[in-house]
C-alpha cells in the first residue's frame, strides 16, 4: 500500500502463472474465466474481477493488471480525500 501523487494505491500479487497481456482486460468482463482458471478451480462465476473493477470506477478509482515478473500484479488506484479527480 502507498501514495503516488493524489492517489492511495494498492497492489496485490500472487506467485501462480500470471495473466497473459492479451487477457488483462477480458478478465474484468462479467463471467469471464480463462481455461487456466477453470482448470484450477471449477467453481466460481467469473465475476469477482469485475464487481471490484466496478466498485473502483464508483469512487473515481482505477483497477489494473500490471506487468511482473512473476504471476499477476493487481493494482487498485483510488483518489485521497480532497483530490481532484
Amino acid at each position: 500500500m502507498g501514495r503516488k501523487e493524489d492517489s492511495a494505491v494498492i497492489t496485490v500479487c500472487d506467485d501462480g502463472a500470471g495473466i497473459a497481456p492479451q487477457d488483462r482486460e477480458r478478465v474484468f468482463e462479467r463471467f469471464a474465466r480463462l481455461d487456466e482458471g477453470r482448470r484450477r478451480e471449477p467453481g466460481g462465476t467469473g465475476l469477482g474481477l469485475a464487481i471490484s473493477r466496478d466498485i473502483a470506477h464508483a469512487h473515481n478509482g482505477t483497477l489494473t493488471i500490471e506487468d511482473s515478473p512473476r504471476g499477476a500484479r493487481f493494482v487498485l488506484r483510488l483518489p485521497l480525500a480532497g483530490s481532484r479527480s
